[in-house]
């Protein structure tokens, strides 16, 4: 190892950001003290703005160091697609159309299941729900099911213990429901086209053990709280009637974007396209979700500028390490990168075999819900349902310590099955 000046700078900003993630709520405790300065603190609350802050301060070391040609230059050799895609579907996936069309689909199988519509209702948004993302992708899945949970859970007076456990098995669900095709999960869509993983692979190897893993950790979930879960009322109907004929242009759009996720020239067109016939059509809408779906953005493209300067000490860790040891610290480097990011260097490791590429990919999905950071769509559930928790902030060891139990779940699943 021998680096540069920058990606020391880059990799002491990047562990200064993680630690500041713990730490966020500190900060908005420090605007109710101190109301004259209370804009700086809440900025600095904000979890979604962490990365994004750090990567500005980076921006402007570059800018000193080397000039803002060289800044501007590193900036614009970065993929950003990710960030900005997820801000387009999250805000698409949360309209009320497809709210709309998504609710009737998990009344329609919660009816079905032999046990109490509202217990069943929730095994279905933390089973089904994740499972779906391997379709319409993992921030679309993540932001339909945080919604609905919202509705039918966390806005009822519930405890902390249940909010905080159905949020680990979310993100643990979520980052593990999109390994059945190769395009919706972040980390498997950074090596599928490099080694030809097509969906025949995915479900043959990856999909069948994740889809034991998410049914059983949302089977425990809602075992362990049913009795809290029978006594919640049924979320009604997400607003006023909506036309058929609306719903199903929204799914086009929701479908064209996930189509071309890879072409931003191409998704952000249909964007503006679809917030033109939500204006239109005001009154079969909600307030669209343009500021949360920024935020996550935001969040995102700051951790993919600070992460590619991670790229000197994670590839030579990584290619140092046999199978299973490479799974396990897979697991853990996620849980304080981004998996995506951790796959993608991965690839760039030449003359490595099926095992090696397996443990890698198994052990970066299984080692998603650890943390905010660790899978692109958890910012986005985050930022959903963070104001259902005491003082408006989820505790980062909280949600380590929720997710711990369904990570250890999928481990089993990826390992021994």
């Amino acid at each position: 190892m021998n680096p540069s000046l920058p990606e020391i700078i880059g990799t002491a900003l990047f562990a200064v950001a993680i630690l500041h993630t713990f730490l966020a709520s500190r900060f908005e405790k420090l605007a109710e003290r101190n109301p004259a300065n209370a804009g700086i603190w809440h900025l600095l609350g904000e979890v979604e703005a962490v990365f994004g802050f750090w990567a500005l301060v980076f921006t402007l070391f570059l800018v000193l160091y080397a000039g803002s040609e060289s800044a501007t230059h590193y900036l614009e050799g970065l993929n950003y697609t990710e960030a900005m895609f997820v801000f387009v579907i999250m805000v698409i996936a949360a309209s009320r159309p497809i709210l709309v069309a998504a609710g009737a689909l998990v009344r329609m199988l919660s009816f079905v299941l032999p046990m109490p519509t509202n217990v069943a209702t929730y095994f279905v948004l933390l089973s089904v729900v994740p499972l779906l993302g391997s379709f319409i992708t993992e921030p679309a899945a993540m932001t339909l099911a945080a919604l609905m949970l919202r509705d039918q859970v966390y806005s009822q007076p519930v405890s902390a213990r249940l909010k905080y456990a159905t949020l680990g098995v979310l993100f643990v669900n979520v980052s593990i429901g999109g390994t059945l095709t190769p395009y919706a999960a972040p980390p498997v869509l950074m090596v599928a086209g490099v080694w030809g993983w097509d969906i025949t692979h995915m479900m043959s190897t990856f999909g069948w053990k994740a889809a034991i893993a998410v049914v059983v950790n949302a089977a425990a979930a809602t075992l362990l709280f049913r009795g809290e879960l029978r006594g919640l009322p049924l979320a009604g109907r997400i607003g006023a009637r909506v036309p058929v004929l609306l719903i199903l242009v929204h799914l086009a759009f929701l479908a064209g974007v996930v189509v071309f996720a890879h072409h931003p020239t191409v998704f952000i067109a249909m964007f503006l396209f679809f917030l033109g016939v939500a204006d239109a059509y005001e009154r079969h809408n909600d307030r669209l979700m343009l500021r949360e779906g920024l935020l996550v953005a935001f969040f995102l493209a700051g951790l993919v500028t600070l992460g590619a300067q991670q790229r000197w000490w994670l590839q030579d860790l990584l290619t140092g390490l046999d199978p299973t040891v490479l799974f396990f610290g897979a697991t853990a480097l996620t849980a304080i990168t981004d998996n995506a990011a951790l796959t993608y260097l991965g690839s760039l490791v030449q003359g490595i075999d099926d095992a090696f590429k397996y443990a890698l990919v198994a052990g970066a999905v299984t080692g998603g819900g650890l943390t905010v950071i660790a899978n692109a769509p958890n910012p986005a559930g985050f930022s959903i349902l963070k104001d259902h928790f005491d003082d408006g902030a989820i505790s980062a060891g909280g949600l380590f310590v929720a997710a711990l139990g369904p990570t250890l779940v999928t481990v089993a699943a990826f390992l021994l099955l």
